[in-house]
């Protein structure tokens, strides 16, 4: 993440910078572990379809009650935002191959999200990604103190 004083939407911001104008209508995005939804709000107000993935139904409980969540639910421009949930790695393989343009993945770190890591789910994303799409893993802060661990 950007750090301290770093409001949600400034971090989903600079964090999907590197897609620059991938995101716009008619792109179909797949966002890897929903969280808050920060990505997949940014995502749908630049135009994007979007799906969205999230294991745990406690976080969809914390984006009822998070303001900075409430574009899943409650954005005028109406936002195109398919919730599934489950466990990404058995998920991902009711899509449908081909089917997505951008992919975004940004699991917890891999003492918590080991098979997000494994070669197994890598493939499915790329099974699912559109050919000449873009994968996006993101790792937070490479300098934090687990990411040396995920990015070594």
């Amino acid at each position: 993440r950007f750090g301290k004083g770093v409001n949600p939407l400034e971090d989903t911001r600079r964090k999907l910078l590197p897609l620059g104008p991938l995101l716009h209508r008619n792109v179909r995005s797949l966002d890897v572990c929903t969280g808050l939804g920060y990505t997949a709000i940014a995502a749908a107000q630049a135009g994007a379809d979007v799906t969205t993935i999230e294991l745990d139904p406690t976080m969809q409980e914390l984006c009822a009650l998070n303001p900075w969540s409430q574009g899943l639910y409650k954005d005028p421009t109406g936002p195109r935002v398919t919730q599934l949930m489950g466990d990404a790695t058995e998920v991902i393989k009711t899509l449908p191959s081909d089917e997505y343009q951008v992919v975004v993945h940004d699991p917890p770190t891999s003492s918590l999200g080991g098979a997000l890591f494994s070669r197994e789910f890598y493939k499915e994303l790329l099974r699912v990604l559109k050919p000449g799409g873009i994968l996006y893993h993101y790792i937070g802060d490479p300098d934090s103190k687990s990411g040396g661990r995920d990015t070594a």
